[in-house]
């Protein structure tokens, strides 16, 4: 699969029809760690659309027999690539971390979950797809299954590089779909290492490939390709629309999750510590490089001042440094583009008139370091017209702002055209209930931060955070399938 270059670093090829080939250019980029300049991971392909067409018509012509597979045949393949994938946690979580910087813990736990979401759709495979429906005659019998849609395009990011590209592959393979996934640059090597756990567990060739390179060159040609039957797609709202409208102009299915601009908001009556807790883990872990990551925190103003004394004495007592060092809290941005996006967004934080309370500042050799990091940030005097409450930054800043009553709370939470994920700490029910019911967000958490979901459950957006389709759990039969309707007479 693999090839040595001069540097002693491995050169990943792609993976189509089940063989590990160059791209058709021979043309190779560099995936680099963020904890350290210079320090390249690895390299990848560059693919062509001439590679592209090669996987896509690979895929079309497996799938028509993966289809015909039982689901329990098929969902045997996916236990057994958890198998392998648990077996290499501790390397492809190293990879993880080498390739996007978050700590080696974090890398792990995301790992062990992509383990359990292959467990969990492999048990897919034996569950219901119909039901039977009373016919007016009789004499007839009438019920529903459910059909594959035929290749499924994945397109993932690189913030998720493990469980994200698994809980979309995993559905689209136990219902039958054949899929062609281009993973986001940055983190190709691990995505890699994915397929060969794949590739190990025996899937018949063609029914998975793996093709990387540039996602301006991959990703129309992914949405307007003849043999591509839907796209699934993760990542910036601009890109998801774009490939929404080739999408529609051919008549496929396309699933879209997007950004978001998560609230958390803190009542007069929560537990302070628990609330502090969980906003710097939701906000700050992963260098805030999370689509769920807490942005504004909406706090009541007769607790305001001891939750943001408590805020920043906690965030004072991070850690910033390498992923892979055993004392690290938090890692480096995944690029030096991220992080000059990130440093942009503080600097206009300050512009607008911001308080700047703690952090924002770029730690460098001075400081020990030798990649692209910065401080943790937490400004307050913001408000919902700022650019710091309206646009998504992917870093680690938090916006704090004062409200008065939880009505003002929640309407403040709502005022944003992101509607991901969100979360309140309460311990009133009246309270809970009103964020329930008016929350406009896909996922709302009580007494926890607005970062993660199990994997058995729906996870989407609202608004302009996504296609209003969901991932994850039993709901991802409605993406990844059709429905039939059968009559016999």
């Amino acid at each position: 699969m693999t090839t040595t270059t001069e540097t002693k670093t491995k050169t990943y090829l792609n993976y189509i029809n089940g063989e590990w080939v160059a791209s058709e250019s021979e043309k190779t980029g560099v995936s680099k760690n963020p904890a350290k300049k210079g320090e390249v991971v690895g390299s990848y392909q560059l693919s062509s659309t001439i590679d592209f067409d090669k996987a896509a018509t690979a895929a079309k012509k497996a799938q028509k027999a993966w289809r015909k597979l039982a689901g329990s045949v098929r969902g045997d393949y996916l236990l057994k690539a958890a198998s392998i994938l648990e077996e290499r946690i501790d390397d492809v979580a190293a990879t993880m971390t080498k390739e996007m910087g978050k700590t080696f813990a974090e890398a792990k736990g995301e790992t062990a979950r992509g383990v359990a979401i292959l467990r969990y759709y492999a048990g897919e495979g034996m569950r219901a797809v119909g039901e039977v429906i009373p016919s007016s005659d009789s004499e007839a019998l009438m019920f529903t299954t459910r059909v594959p849609l035929g290749v499924v395009g994945v397109i993932t990011p690189w913030n998720f590089p493990v469980a994200i590209p698994l809980w979309k592959m995993s559905p689209a393979l136990i219902y039958g779909n054949s899929v062609i996934i281009k993973p986001a640059s940055e983190t190709a090597i691990t995505c890699a290492k994915i397929i060969e756990c794949l590739h190990d567990a025996g899937i018949p060739a063609g029914v998975v490939n793996l093709v990387t390179g540039s996602g301006s060159v991959l990703g129309p040609e992914m949405a307007a390709h003849r043999n591509i039957d839907a796209i699934t797609f993760t990542g910036s709202n601009t890109v998801g629309k774009e490939l929404a409208q080739i999408a529609v102009s051919r008549g496929i299915k396309y699933q879209l999750e997007m950004g978001g601009k998560n609230p958390v908001i803190v009542a007069n009556d929560a537990d302070l510590d628990l609330a502090v807790e969980a906003t710097i883990s939701g906000g700050l872990k992963s260098s805030g490089q999370k689509c769920t990551a807490t942005s504004r925190v909406i706090v009541q103003k007769e607790i305001y001042e001891p939750f943001k004394e408590k805020l920043l004495q906690k965030v004072a007592e991070i850690t910033v440094g390498d992923g892979m060092d055993a004392g690290t809290w938090m890692g480096p941005s995944v690029s030096e583009g991220q992080l000059n996006t990130v440093l942009s967004y503080i600097k206009k934080g300050k512009e607008e008139g911001a308080t700047l309370l703690f952090g924002g500042n770029q730690l460098n050799e001075n400081d020990g370091l030798n990649g692209y990091y910065v401080e943790p940030a937490v400004f307050e005097n913001v408000t919902s017209e700022m650019i710091l409450a309206r646009e998504e930054i992917f870093g680690p800043v938090l916006a704090l702002m004062k409200v008065d009553t939880i009505e003002e709370a929640l309407e403040t939470a709502n005022d944003s055209e992101y509607g991901l994920s969100a979360s309140i700490f309460t311990t009133k029910i009246s309270h809970m209930l009103s964020f329930i019911n008016e929350m406009d967000a896909g996922l709302v958490r009580i007494n926890a931060e607005s970062a993660g979901v199990e994997l058995q459950a729906p996870f989407g957006g609202m608004k302009q955070s996504s296609s209003h389709s969901r991932e994850q759990g039993r709901a991802a039969i409605e993406f990844y399938t059709s429905i039939k309707t059968v009559f016999i007479k």
